[in-house]
């Protein structure tokens, strides 16, 4: 089951890695009593408690547990830190316990070996290093949150070398064998959530496959059109969350208790506290039990992984509903705060800078200054509104001014859209009669009409002054992004 490739691993990076810990660091370890776990030497924890110790070092260094309890699972096969004689795991190339953790150099192999706390944290501070290395490629915003945005920290805790290439580089094919590919391919299997198949070409990589010198990454930021995935472990009490298919309320944390009945796909329910542990001990699960309110007042346990984040100002069956998820699953559309979307709030013009940044992947970084005297250099989104002014994907309302508190209009909007995704010109003429002929925006209006992306505010009006709110801009901007959702 285990995955290490011999010889791949961190004795190149992880020197330069700061320790938070090291040797009787551990002697008041809170993990360990949080899951209610003594050390006994030469027996493995059940797996109950390996998914809390697992869990609890995930959560302590902001790694999402489905990430943590995968690598244990193909580092160590089945969450052993002994074998069946009592003996610690311990690999040819000196690889030791549940998260085979090889350079001693910088961990007391000592302890790596007889406490399992102090190794499963030293292999959640490996991952949390190489994400943050500025030598790897990123993916999106960098969310920790997204399952997806740490795939190169998953090929980095086993090497960057050729072998672990996502994909071949003769083909273009999906590397398979790769270590990062076989992990998220746990996270499937046990975790029960999805992992998106990132399309990688063979371009963004080189190397010689018959060379052991690293991968050459070519290209280094990543923005998918794909929806991706956020931990299923960060649900708070009193928080609405949605099912994501039909499933079982159970009347506890085990699939063996009572059935309480069925929650429909959609179907909101109440976070009514902490999430737990699988009630049966020796029954291995990833994901956890989170205790829930239906509306009808009756309370149970779910799976976490058939749970997915929801706004609370955001009623099923909204006209927007499916294109705000669409672009919160892509990681370009958050809420306001407090679980709140902003439904029928107005979308600011710094607001909209943010998320076309996001959907377009634009680094902020070493920009000229826009020149805005109402943008300051000490201005909050200073950074962001002069990448997207010098991408030309935004302009000022003048020379000098950026106006970035205004609410952005439709007409404004319609340039913006037109600007980044270069819609055909149209097969017909629009019908609406408050869209002057000739004026700066008539075009781009008349592109995205034809496109699908943006009706009128009635048959004949486009209400080219009107202000656009935050769900109405998700509308436009998923309808930009994915032909699914334009009008026909």
């Amino acid at each position: 089951m285990k995955f290490f490739v011999k010889g791949l691993y961190l004795a190149s990076v992880i020197g330069c890695l700061t320790l938070a810990f090291h040797g009787d660091a551990f002697a008041a370890d809170g993990i360990a009593e949080k899951c209610d776990f003594v050390q006994e030497d030469g027996i493995n924890p059940d797996f109950s408690t390996v998914n809390c110790l697992l869990t609890e070092a995930a959560l302590e260094y902001e790694v999402p547990p489905e990430i943590v309890k995968a690598v244990a699972e193909g580092e160590s096969g089945n969450w052993r830190h002994y074998d069946e004689n009592g003996n610690v795991i311990i690999t040819d190339d000196n690889g030791i316990g549940l998260m085979q953790i090889t350079n001693q150099s910088n961990y007391d192999e000592n302890l790596l070996k007889n406490d399992i706390v102090y190794n499963i944290r030293a292999g959640v501070e490996t991952l949390d290093y190489m994400f943050e290395r500025n030598d790897l490629p990123t993916i999106g915003n960098g969310d920790r949150d997204v399952l997806e945005h740490w795939y190169f920290a998953l090929m980095a805790y086993n090497g960057t070398k050729p072998v672990n290439s996502p994909v071949v580089q003769a083909t273009g094919e999906r590397n398979t064998d790769a270590y990062q590919e076989k992990i998220t391919n746990i996270i499937e299997d046990y975790g029960l959530v999805s992992f998106a198949e990132l399309p990688f070409t063979s371009d963004d990589f080189n190397y010689d496959p018959n060379s052991d010198e690293n991968i050459e990454f070519v290209t280094m930021e990543y923005s998918f059109g794909v929806p991706f995935t956020k931990t299923k472990h960060s649900f708070q009490a009193g928080q609405q969350v949605k099912a994501t298919e039909a499933v079982n309320l159970r009347e506890r944390p085990t699939r063996d208790s009572s059935r309480l009945g069925t929650l429909s796909k959609d179907e909101v329910v109440t976070i009514q506290g902490p999430f737990t542990y699988e009630e049966i001990v020796d029954r291995k699960n990833h994901f956890v039990w989170y205790p829930v309110k239906r509306s009808d007042g009756t309370e149970g346990y779910v799976a976490s992984s058939y749970l997915s984040y929801k706004f609370k100002d955001i009623d099923v069956g909204l006209y927007a509903e499916d294109q705000i998820y669409y672009l919160y699953e892509k990681g370009l559309l958050y809420g306001v705060g407090n679980d709140r979307f902003g439904f029928k709030d107005n979308l600011t013009r710094w607001q909209a800078v943010l998320l076309l940044n996001r959907a377009n992947n634009v680094s902020v970084n070493d920009r000229p200054d826009p020149g805005f005297t109402d943008v300051p250099k000490d201005y909050k989104y200073y950074d962001q509104i002069a990448a997207a002014v010098d991408e030309g994907l935004f302009k000022g309302v003048s020379e000098t001014r950026f106006e970035p508190e205004a609410t952005l209009t439709r007409k404004e909007m319609a340039v913006v859209l037109q600007r980044i995704y270069g819609f055909p010109a149209p097969s017909s003429n629009h019908p609406f009669t408050d869209v002057k002929s000739g004026a700066w925006y008539e075009e781009a209006i008349a592109r995205l009409y034809d496109a699908g992306v943006a009706a009128g505010v009635s048959s004949t009006k486009f209400g080219p002054d009107e202000e656009i709110t935050r769900e109405q801009f998700a509308v436009f901007m998923a309808r930009a992004m994915n032909e699914d959702f334009r009008v026909r």
